[in-house]
């Protein structure tokens, strides 16, 4: 089921349409500087996605990373990256041939797996080290946690000493129609600087209380910052199989205060409350919508929205969205770019990009870096799993930089 669940975030991850609504709070600041924003130019990051086809293929490493997807990333006070999976596998990877004859480098069927996973990376750009694994622990039987957004702040707002905060998204097992886990709750996890030890996880949604699973919303996918606010995004989890499409919420939070469950407010549709008043920013319910597995960029003052786009021939097409404000309205979609997938000798080519998330920790002079996680195709998860094994290199993390500018 763990392999199947991030190709159904891909294909809930639709084209978005905008609600009614407003930030109330510097409307005019924000339309001064916004302007319309799309891909002017893209290229595959060929060093980034090299690097963890470096560190995973490493024969010497016998129980680290060696594949994953849910890719996450922060930069932490000193220069290092701290990068966040969700369904990992550990282990070692042989080189090829493999079994089957196939020239790509392949790990033994029953390689450990583990639900969550964090990577050290040196401020020169090189993967280090494995944190211990899983680095969030099970929240009970059958419930495990994943790693989202992730930043860097203060202890509390008036504190020098920072630490960073890490969104989970807490699941249960469940049955059909939600074979791929039951929202549970968003968490946030809080790491030691530099150590990056688990000091302790605080709930700050609990979506139990919400007796429908399609209306339970997870919080973290991706977050950005103004200068007083960290806003966090979220959606619906369109894990139902009759509901192919997701609502998109945003909260926000005071800087350095994320742990603390008092200080989230959510957009009701005209302003900032209570979280049981929050209204979707985009989405409608049907053909148009918001999957779980989205990212959004601030640049200058217009905000930008990656996701995977609707209808493309093998879930490979990036498309995106510009607003003037997280709550929207979101104008879009631009033309969508394809994002390069792995080469495999299999007889067929059934794989699928989904997931894109942008890495600041990676960009620079102007450049937006994305990654999107890589996955095998297949309703019968033990039929994908062997396919992910047999070729290392679709499961793991690729990259593409691109630039943005106004249309033409």
């Amino acid at each position: 089921m763990w392999l199947i669940l991030p190709l159904a975030l891909a294909c809930a991850a639709v084209l978005l349409v905008a609600l009614p609504g407003r930030d109330r709070e510097g409307d005019d600041t924000r339309a001064a500087a916004c302007r319309p924003r799309t891909v002017a130019s893209w290229s595959a990051d060929d060093r980034s996605t090299g690097e963890f086809a470096r560190y995973g293929d490493d024969p010497a490493r016998a129980d680290d990373w060696t594949g994953g997807d849910g890719t996450h990333s922060v930069r932490l006070p000193d220069g290092r990256v701290l990068w966040l999976f969700s369904d990992t596998f550990l282990g070692q990877v042989h080189a090829p041939p493999n079994p089957a004859g196939q020239p790509h480098p392949w790990r033994d069927a029953n390689a450990p797996m583990v639900r969550n996973s964090a990577l050290v990376m040196s401020r020169s750009g090189t993967l280090q080290r494995t944190l211990p694994a899983p680095l969030f622990a099970d929240p009970g039987p059958q419930q495990w946690r994943w790693p989202v957004a992730a930043r860097v702040e203060p202890r509390s707002p008036a504190s020098r000493e920072r630490v960073v905060r890490v969104l989970l998204w807490s699941r249960m097992t469940g049955q059909g129609p939600w074979i791929y886990g039951v929202p549970m709750a968003t968490e946030v996890a809080t790491l030691s600087l530099p150590d990056l030890r688990v000091e302790g996880i605080v709930k700050v949604s609990d979506q139990q209380r919400v007796a429908d699973p399609e209306k339970r919303v997870l919080y973290g996918t991706t977050t950005v910052e103004d200068e007083r606010w960290t806003y966090v995004f979220g959606g619906t989890d369109a894990q139902a199989a009759s509901r192919p499409t997701s609502h998109a919420h945003v909260a926000r939070v005071p800087h350095g205060r994320l742990a603390e469950a008092g200080a989230w407010e959510y957009w009701d549709g005209e302003g900032w409350g209570r979280e049981s008043a929050s209204r979707a920013v985009l989405g409608n319910g049907g053909h148009k919508g918001v999957g779980s597995a989205f990212t959004v960029v601030r640049d200058k003052g217009t905000y930008v929205l990656f996701t995977m786009a609707a209808g493309a021939e093998g879930l490979t097409d990036v498309t995106s969205y510009w607003a003037c404000s997280p709550t929207g309205p979101w104008h879009g979609p631009a033309k969508a770019f394809e994002a390069p997938l792995p080469k495999d000798g299999a007889a067929r080519q059934d794989t699928a990009a989904y997931n894109p998330q942008a890495h600041p920790a990676l960009g620079g002079d102007g450049r937006v870096v994305l990654s999107y996680d890589v996955n095998w195709l297949d309703p019968v998860p033990a039929s994908a799993q062997a396919n992910v094994n047999r070729n290392v290199s679709l499961y793991r993390p690729r990259f593409v930089s691109l630039r943005l500018a106004e249309p033409r």
